[in-house]
């Protein structure tokens, strides 16, 4: 079974993001990038399925800058066998929207024809949580989201995933996409002999042209800012006090 892993480079979630003075978005300059935590752990998962002996190959792929090639090796020195970068822009500022890399990697499984697409929930920088749902409709694949827990039985994989009311296991016909959560596992380290058998195992580079798909951008960000800073607490003395002041506020 092949196993391919999208991943994503984003701004380290240690570092405190910064909006540009003209509010045109935010500032990436000399600031640590690293790669996205639910992909990191997406990763994880497929390595693992290789070492119990489930998937033959892990593919990692990531869409962006040629800067993204460092999240690639990150990839490569966890355990993954190779890696496709596919440069979509120039500019580090310029975010590929979810469709367009939906079309991008929809394109290229049609090469690959791996039988699990295994990716983050959603990417730190945009929060927007689409791509993985957009892939399984281009492709008509089966889809599991938010995995807690992925185990792969012959041409199935049971899937744990949580909603509000505690944890759902679905079981879903593959080849599938699936969406990871952050208890899926914990990330391993990558160790320096790692690092450096990574610089070794194969990375292509590919472009959209190679694939016939547009990534022109739909959106337009109008405004960035910063949230606005939270008001100071309020101490109160009795129940009573409290609901005063809720009704004061109209929060009641």
């Amino acid at each position: 079974m092949k196993v391919l892993v999208p991943v994503k480079r984003v701004i380290d979630y240690n570092v405190k993001v910064r909006v540009k003075a003209d509010g045109s978005g935010v500032d990436l300059a000399n600031v640590k990038m690293s790669m996205n935590p639910f992909d990191e752990i997406a990763v994880e998962e497929a390595v693992r399925l290789r070492e119990a002996g489930t998937a033959d190959e892990v593919i990692a792929v990531s869409i962006g800058v040629k800067q993204a090639q460092e999240t690639l090796r990150t990839a490569l020195a966890m355990g993954a066998d190779r890696a496709i970068l596919i440069v979509a822009a120039d500019d580090v500022h310029v975010d590929i929207e979810p469709l367009a890399v939906a079309k991008l990697l929809k394109a290229l499984i049609d090469e690959e024809q791996p039988q699990l697409v295994l990716c983050g929930k959603q990417a730190i920088d945009n929060d927007l949580n689409a791509t993985g749902q957009m892939l399984a409709a281009l492709l008509g694949w089966s889809q599991a989201t938010f995995a807690s827990e992925v185990r792969v039985e012959g041409d199935h994989a049971l899937v744990t995933r949580e909603v509000d009311g505690g944890l759902q296991t679905i079981k879903t016909r593959m080849p599938a996409v699936v969406t990871v959560d952050l208890r899926l596992n914990e990330p391993r380290y990558a160790s320096l002999p790692n690092i450096m058998k990574a610089k070794k195992k194969p990375l292509e580079e590919r472009t959209p042209a190679d694939f016939g798909v547009d990534v022109s951008p739909r959106l337009t960000v109008v405004q960035t800012e910063e949230p606005a800073s939270r008001a100071a607490g309020v101490i109160v003395g009795s129940v009573d006090e409290l609901v005063s002041k809720l009704k004061e506020r109209g929060a009641v």
